[in-house]
């Protein structure tokens, strides 16, 4: 226990510091203004890609694989009902309510989510740590997220659109890869080069939010900010927690995993959308933003607690 707390620390250490050298590069301009997008391309296409052929060859198709997937879209749906009744009862303009669906209900389960999952639980937990992401919260912003963007705005994606957003998304088309190959024994050289590969992920990603982060119109926006991140670091994570725990009675490592993701902060990939939709795009980089520094605590809170299950 005490050699992996401190593996824990180690990793712990290195994502900070990603992230200060991130948030550094920017304000002293070391770094062109696409930086963030190249570095997210290349995570996009090579680091998660990577990863995913790895881990998810490894994958054993159990009932906690469904519970796994599942996650994202529950939070998603229970955002959507907790921020609709919170608009009609704090009258919130529909561009609000729509933006905090979208970035309340979506979480960082890809960028944030995996490094943390490695740093915390070691690469034993990021096989569930991709099926949370891939099935469940790229799934859900693909289909419901994109949905819900489009009704609170005035654009209507068609069904069309969607699935050809979902298909040639290169983590899905690894992910159907990987599940094809889940027969075929890997050689050893080719494992390692995947492992090489995916090892870029934490410090690209945790550099990548370190160079977008911004923290201005704080005030104007705090009774909503608090509003969506209350939800999201620490009422999403209660409810599956009570859900899969509580009420199903699920035990062991992936639902810890699973539990520990959907207290991840929101989605930058969400707040892109919701700032494409026009749908209060301050309140949604903030919401990224600020939850993205609470989460470094809120995180190790309920890695504590889950401990224990």
């Amino acid at each position: 226990m005490l050699c992996h707390n401190g593996a824990v620390m180690n990793n712990l250490i290195l994502l900070i510091l990603c992230f200060i050298a991130g948030m550094l590069l920017r304000r002293y301009k070391r770094m062109p203004d696409n930086a963030p997008a190249t570095l997210n391309s290349f995570i996009i296409h090579v680091s998660l890609p990577a990863l995913t052929l790895l881990y998810i060859h490894e994958l054993h198709i159990s009932g906690d694989v469904i519970l796994v997937a599942a996650m994202a879209w529950i939070v998603f749906g229970l955002s959507a009902g907790f921020f609709w009744l919170m608009g009609r009862w704090l009258q919130l303009p529909r561009a609000t309510v729509g933006a905090l669906m979208l970035v309340g209900g979506l979480g960082n389960t890809s960028f944030f989510g995996l490094p943390m999952v490695d740093a915390y639980f070691g690469s034993a937990g990021l096989a569930t740590a991709i099926v949370a992401d891939q099935l469940g919260s790229f799934f859900a912003l693909s289909v419901l997220g994109i949905t819900v963007a489009g009704i609170y705005s005035s654009g209507r994606p068609t069904a069309a659109e969607i699935v050809k957003r979902i298909a040639l998304f290169p983590p899905f088309i690894s992910l159907a890869i990987a599940l094809l190959l889940i027969p075929v024994e890997y050689a050893d050289w080719f494992s390692v080069l995947l492992k090489r590969l995916g090892d870029t992920l934490a410090p690209l990603a945790l550099l990548s939010v370190g160079m977008q982060l911004r923290l201005g119109h704080i005030a104007e926006h705090r009774r909503n900010l608090a509003l969506g991140l209350s939800y999201k670091l620490v009422l999403a994570p209660l409810a599956i927690y009570l859900l899969y725990v509580q009420l199903l009675g699920a035990q062991g490592l992936p639902i810890q995993v699973t539990i520990f993701e959907a207290a991840m902060p929101s989605m930058i990939t969400a707040s892109i959308v919701a700032s494409e939709h026009d749908l209060d795009p301050e309140l949604a980089n903030l919401m990224v933003a600020v939850g993205l520094i609470l989460s470094f605590i809120t995180l190790s809170v309920w890695w504590l607690l889950l401990r224990t299950i």
